[in-house]
């Protein structure tokens, strides 16, 4: 296990990583379950995801609630498959997915040229800061703190559980009696996921704290860069590795819904307010960590928008002096003149800076992230309308 205060050991050439470390990353590459570049993936989500579902299985067949026996057997039940079989293989493979997509923004701020050569040193201490943080014992710690006193405690048994008799607990008049299947997904199953979860925003709270100490420095933009962002383009990017992270929470969302729905008689129309919240948070987690560069991309517009009027009023007016007022040589033909070719390159170059964004986020960017969020909850249409009539609906608009 690596000292909190340290990089843990892996290879100069993995770059900047927001998960090649901590604890439970030395754990699993011990037991040979990742490497340095996160492979091994399908063998860690295989043995992550069965640790935490098969033994429930086992046990409610064992005491005779995996079909039957109680209001909600085992394998009637969505939440807890969907939680364990889908969200969490996905949390593990968003931990790939980010890797390689954050990996090279070190260089890329540095080749870029969007941090000076003379302040990259302290681009480099933000970065090791946040290795340093991403490694924190201390830190695991706490969220494993969390994890028990908030999230099982609370979060769980108060607003989670169904108040049925199900396959992990059964209703009493002083509280609730746990299964031996629910002692495991209380304490075993429920924590590695909601740990794994946590982890994740703690991942994204080190990945803004970096962004924000990044953004105080003075950067060099560009307003004429081709990316409208001065330069930040890439950072846009960064909005597709979390694809997996927005799955996730969606299918989380879906699969409580679906409890919900199936034993309770609720409607997915009750569920707007949830839905829409979990979209927004997954739009504030994905892009709240990149808005703080919108003050220097504001300011690179206004002085864009400033340097580049005044060149353009010098040259027209030069233009305008010599191809309208009689300035131009004798005999000088204003066909095939490049003076033309020059004026429109001028108009095309106020264009980028006029339109410059001053936030490195996309339109259809944060599409992708709400329809990834709210993809796993489309299945529980068919709650509301069977699937034949919505087949008829649909081929009725298409035909």
């Amino acid at each position: 296990m690596s000292d909190s205060s340290t990089p843990s050991p892996v290879p100069s050439s993995a770059g900047f990583s927001l998960v090649l470390g901590g604890p439970l990353f030395q754990v699993l590459r011990r037991a040979h379950l990742a490497d340095d570049a996160l492979l091994l993936l399908r063998k860690r989500v295989l043995v992550v995801s069965l640790f935490a579902w098969l033994p429930l299985l086992a046990l409610s067949l064992l005491r005779g609630q995996a079909l039957s026996g109680v209001a909600v057997p085992f394998l009637k039940d969505v939440e807890s498959h969907v939680r364990f079989l889908f969200a969490m293989p996905l949390l593990i493979v968003a931990e790939l997915a980010v890797h390689r997509r954050m990996q090279p923004v070190l260089q890329l701020f540095r080749e870029r040229g969007v941090v000076p050569p003379a302040l990259q040193p302290r681009l480099q201490a933000a970065a090791d800061s946040a290795l340093r943080l991403r490694n924190s014992v201390l830190a695991e710690l706490l969220l494993v703190a969390l994890v028990y006193g908030l999230g099982v405690q609370v979060v769980w048994r108060r607003f989670i559980a169904l108040d049925a008799a199900t396959w992990y607990a059964t209703p009493l008049p002083g509280g609730t009696a746990l299964s031996p299947a629910g002692l495991w997904y209380g304490y075993v199953s429920l924590p590695i996921f909601q740990f794994l979860l946590c982890r994740w925003y703690f991942r994204i709270f080190i990945w803004a704290r970096f962004l924000w100490q990044v953004a105080k420095i003075k950067l060099s933009l560009v307003p004429t860069h081709p990316d409208r962002l001065g330069g930040l383009g890439f950072l846009t990017a960064m909005a597709h590795a979390f694809m997996p992270l927005a799955a996730a929470h969606g299918a989380l969302v879906a699969g409580t819904l679906a409890n919900r729905i199936l034993y309770t008689g609720a409607r997915l129309t009750a569920f707007r307010m949830e839905l829409l919240l979990v979209v927004v948070l997954m739009l504030l987690l994905v892009f709240g960590p990149v808005l703080v560069f919108a003050p220097q991309l504001a300011a690179a517009r206004r002085r864009g928008l400033n340097e580049y009027g005044t060149l353009a009023e010098r040259y027209v007016r030069e233009f305008d002096a010599k191809w309208l007022r009689g300035g131009a040589a004798s005999g000088e033909a204003l066909l095939g003149s490049a003076d033309v070719q020059s004026l429109a390159d001028m108009v095309n170059g106020h264009d980028v800076v006029r339109t410059m964004a001053s936030v490195p986020v996309s339109k259809e960017a944060i599409l992708r992230v709400a329809l990834a969020t709210l993809a796993p909850v489309v299945p529980l249409a068919l709650t509301m309308m069977p699937l034949e009539e919505l087949l008829k609906r649909l081929f009725g608009m298409l035909f």
